[in-house]
Protein backbone atom coordinates (compact mmCIF):
# COMPACT_ATOMS: atom_id res chain seq x y z
CA UNK A 1 0.00 0.00 0.00
CA UNK A 2 0.91 3.64 -0.72
CA UNK A 3 2.39 4.48 3.02
CA UNK A 4 5.89 5.70 4.37
CA UNK A 5 5.43 3.34 7.73
CA UNK A 6 5.57 0.09 4.76
CA UNK A 7 9.32 0.80 4.91
CA UNK A 8 9.68 0.62 8.60
CA UNK A 9 7.79 -3.06 8.18
CA UNK A 10 10.62 -3.74 5.77
CA UNK A 11 13.50 -2.95 7.86
CA UNK A 12 12.55 -4.45 10.84
CA UNK A 13 11.57 -7.76 8.68
CA UNK A 14 14.79 -7.26 7.00
CA UNK A 15 16.72 -6.85 10.76
CA UNK A 16 14.98 -10.44 11.22
CA UNK A 17 16.00 -12.23 8.34
CA UNK A 18 13.19 -11.58 5.98
CA UNK A 19 13.73 -11.18 2.39
CA UNK A 20 11.45 -9.08 1.83
CA UNK A 21 10.15 -7.75 -1.70
CA UNK A 22 7.91 -4.68 -1.72
CA UNK A 23 4.92 -4.01 -3.96
CA UNK A 24 2.42 -1.23 -4.67
CA UNK A 25 -1.31 -2.23 -4.11
CA UNK A 26 -1.77 -1.48 -7.80
CA UNK A 27 1.14 -2.26 -9.48
CA UNK A 28 1.29 -6.31 -9.30
CA UNK A 29 -1.48 -8.44 -10.07
CA UNK A 30 -2.38 -10.94 -8.31
CA UNK A 31 -1.40 -13.94 -10.52
CA UNK A 32 2.25 -12.06 -10.43
CA UNK A 33 1.97 -12.26 -6.32
CA UNK A 34 1.06 -15.66 -6.64
CA UNK A 35 4.57 -16.47 -9.20
CA UNK A 36 6.41 -14.95 -6.43
CA UNK A 37 5.80 -17.90 -4.28
CA UNK A 38 6.30 -16.15 -1.10
CA UNK A 39 6.75 -18.22 2.60
CA UNK A 40 4.76 -15.27 4.04
CA UNK A 41 2.30 -11.93 3.04
CA UNK A 42 2.48 -9.13 4.61
CA UNK A 43 -0.61 -6.29 3.81
CA UNK A 44 0.84 -3.09 5.07
CA UNK A 45 -0.59 0.14 6.34
CA UNK A 46 -1.84 2.84 3.85
CA UNK A 47 -4.01 5.76 3.74
CA UNK A 48 -8.07 5.38 2.97
CA UNK A 49 -9.96 2.74 3.44
CA UNK A 50 -10.40 -1.22 2.38
CA UNK A 51 -12.02 -0.32 -0.92
CA UNK A 52 -9.30 1.80 -1.61
CA UNK A 53 -6.44 -0.64 -1.22
CA UNK A 54 -6.06 -1.76 -4.67
CA UNK A 55 -4.98 -5.63 -4.66
CA UNK A 56 -5.11 -6.02 -0.78
CA UNK A 57 -8.25 -8.26 -0.69
CA UNK A 58 -7.91 -10.13 -3.50
CA UNK A 59 -4.19 -10.93 -2.48
CA UNK A 60 -5.23 -11.93 1.01
CA UNK A 61 -7.99 -14.49 -0.53
CA UNK A 62 -5.07 -15.36 -3.47
CA UNK A 63 -2.90 -16.74 -0.52
CA UNK A 64 -5.55 -17.77 2.07
CA UNK A 65 -4.36 -21.75 3.15
CA UNK A 66 -1.63 -21.38 1.71
CA UNK A 67 1.04 -18.73 3.91
CA UNK A 68 0.81 -16.85 6.85
CA UNK A 69 -0.57 -13.62 5.99
CA UNK A 70 -0.47 -10.86 8.48
CA UNK A 71 -1.95 -7.11 7.80
CA UNK A 72 -1.18 -4.03 9.71
CA UNK A 73 -3.78 -1.45 10.16
CA UNK A 74 -5.03 -1.00 6.09
CA UNK A 75 -4.18 -4.63 5.88
CA UNK A 76 -5.79 -5.49 9.09
CA UNK A 77 -9.38 -3.12 8.03
CA UNK A 78 -8.73 -5.36 4.66
CA UNK A 79 -9.58 -8.53 6.37
CA UNK A 80 -12.00 -7.71 8.48
CA UNK A 81 -13.90 -6.59 5.26
CA UNK A 82 -12.79 -9.39 3.13
CA UNK A 83 -14.53 -11.52 5.17
CA UNK A 84 -17.56 -9.41 5.56
CA UNK A 85 -17.02 -6.86 8.53
CA UNK A 86 -17.78 -3.47 8.53
CA UNK A 87 -15.04 -0.83 8.87
CA UNK A 88 -16.45 2.35 10.68
CA UNK A 89 -15.23 5.41 11.86
CA UNK A 90 -13.41 5.27 15.34
CA UNK A 91 -14.63 6.30 18.17
CA UNK A 92 -11.53 8.20 18.93
CA UNK A 93 -9.25 9.45 16.14
CA UNK A 94 -5.56 8.39 17.17
CA UNK A 95 -2.54 9.39 14.98
CA UNK A 96 0.61 9.06 17.00
CA UNK A 97 -1.11 8.35 19.74
CA UNK A 98 -0.30 5.09 22.08
CA UNK A 99 -2.43 3.04 23.99
CA UNK A 100 -2.04 -0.27 26.34
CA UNK A 101 -3.04 -3.50 24.84
CA UNK A 102 -4.63 -6.44 26.06
CA UNK A 103 -4.17 -9.74 24.05
CA UNK A 104 -4.55 -13.46 24.05
CA UNK A 105 -1.31 -14.13 24.24
CA UNK A 106 -1.21 -16.39 21.01
CA UNK A 107 0.34 -16.65 17.73
CA UNK A 108 1.34 -12.90 17.01
CA UNK A 109 1.20 -12.06 20.35
CA UNK A 110 3.55 -15.52 21.73
CA UNK A 111 5.33 -14.19 24.86
CA UNK A 112 4.76 -9.61 24.88
CA UNK A 113 3.41 -8.87 28.12
CA UNK A 114 0.18 -7.70 28.68
CA UNK A 115 -0.26 -3.89 28.65
CA UNK A 116 2.09 -3.05 26.15
CA UNK A 117 2.12 0.24 24.81
CA UNK A 118 1.02 0.26 20.83
CA UNK A 119 1.39 3.49 18.78
CA UNK A 120 -2.35 4.01 16.85
CA UNK A 121 -2.66 5.35 13.80
CA UNK A 122 -6.17 5.41 12.42
CA UNK A 123 -9.81 6.91 12.14
CA UNK A 124 -11.31 4.09 11.08
CA UNK A 125 -11.50 0.51 12.59
CA UNK A 126 -13.49 -2.77 12.58
CA UNK A 127 -17.03 -2.91 14.10
CA UNK A 128 -16.90 -5.30 16.60
CA UNK A 129 -21.04 -6.09 16.05
CA UNK A 130 -20.27 -6.67 12.48
CA UNK A 131 -17.50 -9.12 13.04
CA UNK A 132 -17.42 -12.38 10.81
CA UNK A 133 -17.80 -15.67 13.25
CA UNK A 134 -14.36 -16.60 11.02
CA UNK A 135 -12.57 -13.88 12.95
CA UNK A 136 -11.60 -13.54 16.27
CA UNK A 137 -10.96 -10.55 18.46
CA UNK A 138 -7.50 -11.51 19.58
CA UNK A 139 -6.37 -7.69 20.90
CA UNK A 140 -8.18 -4.43 22.22
CA UNK A 141 -7.41 -1.51 24.06
CA UNK A 142 -7.11 -1.86 27.53
CA UNK A 143 -9.42 0.61 28.69
CA UNK A 144 -12.47 1.52 29.77
CA UNK A 145 -13.55 3.96 28.02
CA UNK A 146 -13.06 2.26 24.59
CA UNK A 147 -13.90 -1.16 22.78
CA UNK A 148 -11.57 -0.74 19.91
CA UNK A 149 -10.25 -4.13 18.36
CA UNK A 150 -6.47 -3.69 17.71
CA UNK A 151 -5.92 -7.44 16.56
CA UNK A 152 -8.01 -10.19 15.23
CA UNK A 153 -7.08 -14.01 13.76
CA UNK A 154 -8.90 -16.09 11.55
CA UNK A 155 -10.18 -19.44 12.34
CA UNK A 156 -8.68 -21.82 9.90
CA UNK A 157 -6.43 -19.60 7.97
CA UNK A 158 -3.08 -18.37 9.35
CA UNK A 159 -4.09 -15.41 9.18
CA UNK A 160 -3.38 -12.21 11.45
CA UNK A 161 -4.20 -8.32 11.76
CA UNK A 162 -3.40 -5.47 14.15
CA UNK A 163 -4.95 -2.20 13.59
CA UNK A 164 -1.83 -0.63 15.86
CA UNK A 165 1.52 0.10 13.97
CA UNK A 166 4.18 -2.76 15.27
CA UNK A 167 7.15 -1.07 13.17
CA UNK A 168 6.56 2.37 15.36
CA UNK A 169 9.75 2.81 17.56
CA UNK A 170 6.97 3.83 20.52
CA UNK A 171 5.27 0.53 19.85
CA UNK A 172 6.54 -1.89 22.45
CA UNK A 173 7.19 -5.59 21.31
CA UNK A 174 6.85 -4.31 18.19
CA UNK A 175 9.59 -6.53 16.85
CA UNK A 176 8.61 -9.45 18.83
CA UNK A 177 5.46 -9.27 17.21
CA UNK A 178 7.16 -9.28 14.41
CA UNK A 179 9.59 -12.29 14.65
CA UNK A 180 6.57 -14.18 15.81
CA UNK A 181 4.93 -13.65 12.64
CA UNK A 182 8.05 -14.56 10.82
CA UNK A 183 8.30 -18.27 12.93
CA UNK A 184 4.85 -18.91 11.44
CA UNK A 185 4.49 -22.03 8.78
CA UNK A 186 1.83 -22.97 6.20
CA UNK A 187 -1.07 -21.72 5.56
CA UNK A 188 -3.71 -23.38 7.78
CA UNK A 189 -3.37 -23.37 12.05
CA UNK A 190 -3.74 -27.48 11.96
CA UNK A 191 -0.54 -27.62 9.42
Amino acid sequence: NYDSFTYNIVQYLSELGANVKVFRNDEITVEECLKLNPINVVISPGPGNPSEAGISKAVIKAFEGKVPIFGVCLGHQSMIELYGGNIIRAAKIMHGKTSPIKHDGKGVFSDVPQGFLATRYHSLCGETISLPDCLTVTAQVQAADEDSIQGVRHKIYAIEGVQFHPESISTEYGKRILSNFLQMRGGKWNE
